[in-house]
């Protein structure tokens, strides 16, 4: 039995008509490319307006500090270029270096005791106690509350002559501390200030890390007959590591611009204190540029806090490498 072509007059056969699986697979190719096309792009386009807003509110400023900080500018006149003039006066400037001893000694102060706090807080936010909602709520008051308000109550609690802490201390025997007259003082002042308004957002976080925790680990422990501060040190901690570093990475930049704190502690002054004792660099920033109108300084000073700023996180970096094993 012969099977039959129909050709042309040229001897090939007729093209499929349209519609036939030839067109069906041609279509089918065109959504595929079309598919891995969108599958790329789209991505992409989703995430692009961020990168567009931190190129606007984030490499712009960036690129025209460092512009600025090299030139003598000033907002009431001209730039003129002054190359690397700027960060040699810098070097030098014993009120600069005042300040970054200041931003640093206020922020170990702050920021060690606040994680500390902040983990057995979880700890015991974490266990089944009556009212664990209203407690979990209760630490995040502290963070809504108006860092204005904040100032003023600890201010007044410090006060040398009617201040709570003074009164307190008076029971056992000791004089009133004039607060804000001296470094150790001033510092821990507004380290409280700190702890009070961000131990509770870092217990909530580390709370919420904890509850990732599988409750099998806890069970096989507590048969193997381990405490549950054993637990804790073998189980909880370790597997809380990575929230840790992110909690230090946060307060590592949150402690080297601080700000607010110490400005109302000083009735909102940027001297820090009657001889910058507890000025900080983004005060002196601020004193710079805003009060002696030293647009350039100001900005060279902007310039070495972000080189703090990147050294806190490449310490950071480090200690992540070194906790997670190293690079894998």
């Amino acid at each position: 039995m012969s099977l039959h072509v129909d050709t042309d007059r040229t001897g090939r056969a007729p093209a499929p008509p349209r519609g036939s699986r030839h067109g069906r697979r041609g279509s089918k190719g065109r959504r595929e490319r079309t598919g891995r096309f969108d599958l790329r792009v789209t991505p992409y386009l989703l995430i692009s307006p961020y990168f567009l807003l931190f190129a606007v509110f984030g490499i712009f400023p960036l690129g025209f500090t460092l512009w600025v900080s090299l030139q003598k500018y000033e907002l009431a006149g001209d730039a003129e270029f002054a190359g690397l003039d700027n960060y040699i006066k810098l070097m030098s400037d014993g009120d600069f270096w005042n300040a970054v001893v200041n931003t640093v000694g206020i922020f170990i102060l702050s920021t060690v005791p606040q994680l500390i706090l902040a983990l057995l807080l979880a700890n015991a936010l974490n266990k089944r106690i009556r009212g664990r909602l209203f407690f979990r709520l209760g630490v995040l008051i502290p963070l809504i509350t108006s860092v204005v308000a904040v100032a003023v109550v600890f201010t007044q609690l410090y006060g040398r002559d009617y201040g709570m802490i003074n009164w307190v201390l008076n029971l056992v025997g000791i004089d009133n501390i004039a607060w804000q007259n001296e470094k150790w003082s001033s510092w821990l002042a507004i380290a409280t200030m700190v702890d009070w308004r961000w131990t509770g957002y870092n217990a909530i976080i580390y709370l919420a890390a904890m509850q990732t925790i599988g409750r099998d680990l806890y069970e096989a422990a507590s048969i193997d007959g381990a405490t549950p501060r054993r637990q804790f040190w073998q189980i909880t901690l370790p597997m809380l590591r990575p929230t840790i570093i992110f909690t230090v990475f946060v307060s590592t930049i949150g402690g080297l611009t601080l700000f607010a704190e110490p400005v109302l502690f000083n009735n909102g002054t940027m001297t820090g204190g009657s001889n910058g004792q507890f000025q900080t660099v983004a005060m002196y920033i601020v004193e710079q540029g805003f009060r002696r109108f030293e647009y350039g300084y100001a900005a060279t000073v902007a310039w070495m806090l972000f080189v703090l700023i990147l050294i806190g996180v490449l310490i950071n970096y480090a200690l992540v490498r070194r906790i997670g094993g190293g690079s894998r």
